[in-house]
């Protein structure tokens, strides 16, 4: 299967550059995955298409300000670090820009030398491990010195860190927010919860491998980088039980669904545990025990655009992002959502 199979067009006005003041009041998309019929309504408008019994699964991880403006030692040049995951105490695999500046030796200091950090070694792609040195706590040095890691086509940064983060964010580790959940507020929760329906929490810490570009012609050639992921048995408890009871999965966000997909065996049990995932999933794919998906427009050729494709078809999935566009719809991290249903809209 060819990746210019999953290319769209879209216009770059329609790139959501800035959350709306209030996080329900997105549009959202409601597509049938088996007819492709489509219907458009708002976001809080998804709890009439959630029903009790079912299980709503989000995923509960924390960015963390990861993208550090520092400069070499001794040359004074600008150093960007983006921080990807943590190997051990004070050892990050990073991302740097320029890379070429930042053999191995190399020191770069943050905050006029609150935070200093030197190149240990070189890893996959490039990208470099870096022990980092300071006095104090590194989250709260962190929280005083790094920007949260915006994707490259949002071209500002953003006034409110916590516009970033979900408003069930809990424990720190991703390098960005899982932004199908952004569109939720406690309230919204609260009456879903209210309905009848189950709140699951899993967390994936989501990695830059999630938003690389494929760089393969086609698909089955490309390797995910993999990310760390934790299912608590209470959790996984709750899952099964609604499978089990003739309810419906329905994860919030691709990294939940990569999530439950991973740690579900081939008889549909979700296994509590913890463990790292490089999990692809593509037209062809057989799902295990999600049923349905709330998820944000996605990247034209992303791993993320075929995983959607993956559901409800590749034709279906391309007709309702070009109905999107013609109707306007907002894009992207920031953009309107979609919720791919097996009830009728």
């Amino acid at each position: 299967m060819n990746v210019t199979d999953f290319n769209f067009e879209l216009p770059q006005e329609l790139i959501a550059q800035d959350p709306l003041e209030d996080r329900a009041a997105s549009r959202l998309l409601v597509l049938n995955k088996e007819t492709g019929n489509i219907s458009h309504r708002h976001f809080r408008d998804i709890r009439q298409y959630l029903k009790k019994g079912d299980c709503l699964v989000i995923n509960d991880t924390k960015v963390i300000p990861a993208r550090l403006i520092g400069h070499k030692v001794g040359t004074d040049a600008k150093i960007e670090v983006l921080l990807l995951k943590r190997k051990s105490d004070n050892v990050w695999e990073t991302l740097v820009k320029p890379g070429k500046k930042m053999k191995e030796g190399a020191e770069v200091s943050f905050g006029d030398g609150l935070l200093k950090g030197t190149v240990v070694g070189v890893v996959d792609e490039g990208n470099r491990l870096i022990q980092f040195e300071y006095d104090g706590i590194f989250e709260e040095i962190l929280d005083q010195l790094g920007q949260m890691p915006l994707p490259p086509y949002i071209t500002h940064q953003l006034k409110d860190k916590n516009r970033y983060q979900t408003v069930y964010a809990k424990h720190d580790g991703s390098a960005a927010a899982p932004t199908a959940g952004l569109h939720f507020t406690q309230e919204l929760l609260q009456e879903i919860q209210d309905m009848g329906v189950t709140i699951a929490h899993v967390t994936l810490h989501v990695g830059l491998g999630t938003f690389r570009p494929v760089k393969v012609d086609t698909i089955e050639e490309h390797h995910m980088h993999s990310e760390f992921y934790v299912v608590e048995e209470e959790e996984a408890k709750k899952i099964n039980d609604t499978k089990k009871n003739g309810g419906r999965v329905i994860c919030v966000g691709t990294t939940s669904c990569r999530t439950l997909e991973s740690a579900t065996g081939e008889d549909g049990i979700l296994k509590a545990g913890s463990g790292w995932t490089d999990i692809f999933i593509y037209p062809g794919y057989r799902f295990k025990i999600l049923d349905c998906l709330i998820t944000n427009f996605h990247l034209p050729e992303s791993t993320l655009v075929m995983l959607v494709s993956a559901l409800a078809g590749r034709e279906h999935i391309l007709n309702a992002y070009q109905e999107a566009i013609k109707e306007r719809y907002r894009f992207f991290s920031f953009g309107d959502a979609m919720f791919i249903t097996n009830d009728p809209v």
